[in-house]
C-alpha cells in the first residue's frame, strides 16, 4: 500500500528486502485527498519542519480530482517495479482501502503487506495510520517503511 508514486530508492528498497527470493507485488494506491484530512497533513508537515508544504496542503487534489494523478502515479510505480525485475500489478483504491487490502491478501495468498508511507506523527501516535490499522485486519505480517522523497 502506497500513498504516492514510488521513487527509484523506494523501488530498490522494496525489491531487495528479501535478497534473492522471488517476490511479486500488488500495489494499492489511494488518492491522497482521501487519506487524511488537510489539518492532520499540515500538522505532520509542521512537525517535520516543512512549513512551506503545510501552507499548501489545501491545494492538494481531493476526491475525484485526485484520481487521475493517482492512476498516473500507480502506472509509474508498477512499471518501475517491473523494470527492476519484479512481477507487479496494481490498482487505485478509492473506497475502504483496508477492506480492499484484506481482500487482495486473501485473493493472492500474500505472505506479507508492506505499507510505504511518509511519517504521519499524529495518526501514528494514536495508531490510526495505515500500517497500525492493517495489522488488525489482514492476517499476515505488516511491514511499515518510510517512503523516500525526491
Amino acid at each position: 500500500m502506497i500513498e504516492k508514486p514510488l521513487t527509484p530508492d523506494d523501488v530498490d528498497f522494496v525489491t531487495t528486502l528479501h535478497g534473492d527470493e522471488s517476490v511479486s507485488f500488488v500495489v494499492l494506491l489511494q488518492p491522497r485527498g482521501d487519506q487524511a484530512d488537510v489539518l492532520l497533513r499540515a500538522i505532520d508537515d509542521v512537525a517535520l519542519g516543512e512549513l512551506k508544504e503545510a501552507v499548501h496542503e489545501g491545494e492538494e487534489p481531493e476526491g475525484s480530482d485526485a484520481k487521475a494523478p493517482a492512476e498516473v502515479g500507480l502506472a509509474h510505480s508498477v512499471a518501475a517495479l517491473r523494470a527492476a525485475g519484479s512481477p507487479a500489478e496494481g490498482e487505485v483504491v478509492e473506497d475502504h482501502p483496508l477492506d480492499r487490502l484484506k481482500a487482495v491478501v486473501e485473493e493472492k495468498g500474500a505472505d506479507e503487506v508492506i505499507v510505504l508511507t511518509a511519517p504521519h506523527y499524529v495518526e501514528e501516535f494514536f495508531h490510526r495510520d495505515w500500517a497500525s490499522r492493517a495489522r488488525h485486519r489482514v492476517g499476515v505480517p505488516v511491514l511499515k517503511l518510510f517512503a523516500h522523497s525526491e
